[in-house]
């Protein structure tokens, strides 16, 4: 399969998350507050995420180049790099948080902690904070990073970087799903690898959701 019909192909899913995520949006609305609180939920995003790598690994032939599953060039720049992007996304997010109210509008996170869900909140914040960050990264900072990069570097960079914020079928969280991808897509231009990038998507998505039952 040449480079043209996987970008094509990849252009296209993408698109597709798009439409199906505003979509579902604006027929369905917001989820319920107490979403991760229950085992069916994180089941339900499990079989999503399969599908999604399934397709994303499928249109990579299962290469690890073009997915940029590698050691990064050096992980001390690497992890160097990392930390300083993520304190750059999370006070860039809390900013615009203010304003925009980015986290309320997706939903997901609930306003207190319920002890006896302890069993169903651990299994969403495994599917959230650690098989997200891998599929995603893999998705957008690495197969769709790779495919785009020959056009420009930073065309690739704001592109998906774009795309991945679009994804999520927000309108006030886009500007700062915009910057997280943007920002994670730099990182995945300067280390050659989307393991660093992996961590730092790990990282925040976990904080938040340990922040929203804590304080």
């Amino acid at each position: 399969m040449s480079w043209a019909t996987r970008r094509v192909l990849w252009l296209g899913f993408v698109g597709a998350l798009i439409a199906l995520a505003y979509a579902s949006r604006a027929t369905v609305g917001k989820p319920d507050p107490d979403v991760l609180y229950r085992y069916s939920s994180a089941a339900d995003v499990g079989v999503q995420y399969a599908i999604l790598l399934a397709v994303v690994v499928a249109i990579a032939g299962a290469s690890r180049q073009l997915l940029a599953a590698h050691r990064p060039r050096s992980w001390g720049r690497a992890l160097r790099l990392a930390a300083g992007i993520f304190v750059a996304i999370y006070i860039a997010a809390a900013i615009l948080d203010h304003f925009l109210q980015a986290g309320r509008e997706q939903g997901l996170t609930p306003s207190h902690w319920e002890p006896a869900h302890a069993g169903q909140y651990a299994a969403n914040f495994a599917m959230i904070a650690f098989v997200g960050p891998v599929v995603e990264e893999l998705t957008y900072r690495g197969l769709g990073y790779t495919l785009l990069e020959g056009w420009g570097r930073w065309l690739a960079i704001l592109t998906t970087g774009l795309l991945f914020g679009l994804s999520h079928g927000l309108v006030e969280g886009l500007p700062v799903l915009t910057i997280f991808g943007i920002g994670l897509a730099w990182l995945r231009s300067r280390v050659g690898s989307v393991y660093p990038g992996m961590v730092v998507h790990s990282v925040f998505n976990g904080l938040a959701l340990i922040l929203a039952v804590t304080i």
